[in-house]
Order: C-alpha cells, then structure tokens, then sequence
C-alpha cells in the first residue's frame, strides 16, 4: 500500500472538513460535501474499511481538524528490561500508553496509563521524542497522528496487568515479543532505548 497515496487522501479530508467548517455559500457546502463523499469511498476502497464504520470515525468536525495525539511511555527495569503491554486490539505487545486525554497534560495522561495498564506509578523524567506516524513505516491507517514517548522512573505499586490489556512483563532489547506496529515498532523501540542508555538528553523530533 503506498503511504504517500493514503497521507493525500487524509490531507483531502482535511480539507474538505475545513471548508465546511467555515463555508457560508450553499454552493461551496455542497461541493465539500461531495468531496468528502469521495474522499470517504476512496478510503474505503483503499484501506479496506466499511464506509459505516469510517463515517463513524470521522463525524462531522466543529472545529479546525488537527492530528489525534498519542502519548507511551518507556520504563526500564533495574537490568535494562523494556516493559510492555499486551493489547486487546490485536494481542500483540507495545509500550504502555494511548490517546491524549482532553483535560490531561502529556505527562499527566501517561502516569493514568500507567497506572491502569500496569498497576505501577510512574514519573515521567523527559521527552524522548515526538513522531509522525507518516515518517516511519507503520501499516496504514485513516487517523494522522503524532506520538509522544516519555522516558518515566517506577515510583511505587507491583506489577500488574490492567482490564483493558491481556498482559504486561519486560523484555530484553534483544528479544522483544511481536510488537502491535500500528502503535509502536522495534526500530522505535531500539532508537528511544539507545537514548536512554546512552543519557542522550535531545529529543527525537518527526
């Protein structure tokens, strides 16, 4: 499937849903409507997904159409072990973590998805990067998004899968599990990973 095909085709709908956002002749309504119309059938043809069920991600917007934001977090054990969760979604392992929660600050949202996947509280300690999902090569997807990754020290609790994950345990860098590659991926995994152990304090960016 060819990334820069499905990035125009979110770019469209972006488009589409600003101009109807902020047209006020009926003329140029009707023709973003059309163009979301399409835009939603090419999806569909090209992704593979139902137009109902694309039609339920992506209602109406309100307001000007930004990136969907998620944050993760690393933690390591005292012999370098990467912690990871099991995901419903697919049943495959990625770094704890999810979507920006409205009302959280990033390092906010990542110890609530810390404590509820894995029963430990953390302390986020710093960014290790940001990432468009455009840039490295995970399967497709309708959603543009930025994920944030914070390099985070256990305070307390014992380990502990969460409801909304199948299992939670650390693994060596060099015998990661199958990883869930719409959310994290090993060469990720290995890029933040040389960060911190290396004491590299600059951030990743894109």
């Amino acid at each position: 499937m060819d990334d820069d095909i499905l990035n125009m085709l979110k770019r469209l709908r972006a488009i589409a849903d600003t101009g109807l956002l902020y047209a006020k002749d009926d003329y140029d309504i009707e023709r973003y409507e059309e163009i979301r119309e399409l835009n939603t059938r090419l999806m569909g043809k090209y992704t593979g997904h139902e137009k109902k069920n694309l039609v339920k991600m992506f209602p109406a917007v309100t307001d000007y159409p930004t990136a969907k934001v998620d944050v993760r977090g690393l933690v390591l054990s005292p012999d370098r072990g990467i912690l990871l969760v099991r995901e419903r979604a697919d049943g495959k392992w990625s770094l704890p973590g999810g979507w920006a929660d409205i009302g959280f600050t990033p390092s906010e949202t990542i110890i609530k998805e810390f404590e509820e996947e894995t029963g430990l509280d953390v302390r986020p300690v710093r960014l290790l990067g940001v990432m468009d999902k455009k840039m490295h090569p995970h399967p497709p997807q309708p959603f543009y998004v930025y994920k944030m990754v914070f390099y985070c020290e256990t305070l307390s609790g014992t380990l502990q899968k969460g409801f909304d994950v199948l299992d939670v345990g650390y693994f060596s860098i060099n015998a990661l599990p199958e990883l869930s590659e719409d959310r994290i991926l090993k060469s990720q995994i290995e890029m933040l990973y040389r960060k911190v152990i290396s004491e590299d304090k600059v951030p990743y960016f894109d």
